[in-house]
């Protein structure tokens, strides 16, 4: 299945809170999406990693994506190293995405700048004839794919945007895609442990920036996007 975005997350949730608004806009469109969670957030302080596997795949299906994939790696202990890069690889070459969508440059949680490095390197391996990689189920020799960007979405961190996506029409169906992590975000009747995320003021932001972004563009929501180089445009008209 060749897909025209792929979107990877360190942790179960962090595609949800970031850009499931861009994600829903491009499904509408007739876009084929896919997300591929790195861990399964086992060291989550609430929920468990079952838990975490029921939302995520809950999640999947208010967003409509095509594919979800869990490549089960450490949560807290993966490494950007050879092993981690090759698979990230396989997946790149299997969904050949156009769009890859990965986690902030730098952010509080020391798995999403780690694994925004990770994604970014593989993604450029990916392109290299001598890197040799077999496709799991058929057993053949996959053939090189480079996604034509890699763009980094904004997590816990203020980062400034690059550029921002008009999610406007589509920020209920975000915040539905994140409320399905029902153990993670905000409920006042958990006896689950209070963390950073599980507050109301957390999910109250997620909403407040989506909403920030789009006042500054002229728009009711929006997501911001971080760049590894310069996006080009045909015309000066194709602004918004």
């Amino acid at each position: 299945m060749k897909l025209d975005i792929l979107a990877i997350g360190a942790h179960p949730d962090d595609v949800e809170l970031s850009c499931a608004g861009t994600i829903a806009k491009e499904i509408a469109n007739g876009k084929k999406v896919g997300i591929i969670d790195l861990t399964r957030g086992e060291l989550g302080t609430r929920g468990t990693a079952e838990t975490r596997d029921a939302e995520a795949a809950e999640a999947a299906k208010i967003l409509g994506v095509s594919v979800r994939v869990n490549l089960g790696f450490a949560d807290g202990f993966f490494m950007n190293d050879k092993a981690h890069q090759l698979k990230i690889i396989e997946v790149i070459r299997k969904f050949q995405p156009e769009i890859v969508l990965c986690n902030a440059v730098s952010d509080r949680h020391i798995d999403h700048g780690k694994g925004s490095k990770l994604v970014s390197d593989a993604c450029f391996l990916s392109g290299l004839l001598k890197i040799e990689t077999t496709c799991t189920s058929s057993n053949t020799l996959q053939a090189p794919w480079r996604p034509k960007h890699v763009y980094h979405y904004i997590q816990w961190h203020y980062l400034k945007p690059d550029f921002v996506v008009d999610i406007t029409g589509f920020m209920d169906k975000k915040m539905a895609a994140v409320f399905a992590y029902k153990t993670q975000f905000y409920n006042p009747d958990s006896q689950e442990p209070q963390t950073p995320i599980s507050t109301k003021n957390f999910t109250d932001s997620v909403r407040y920036r989506a909403q920030d972004f789009g006042r500054i563009v002229g728009v009711d929501f929006a997501e911001g996007y971080t760049v590894e180089r310069y996006p080009a445009v045909e015309s000066l008209f194709n602004l918004k």
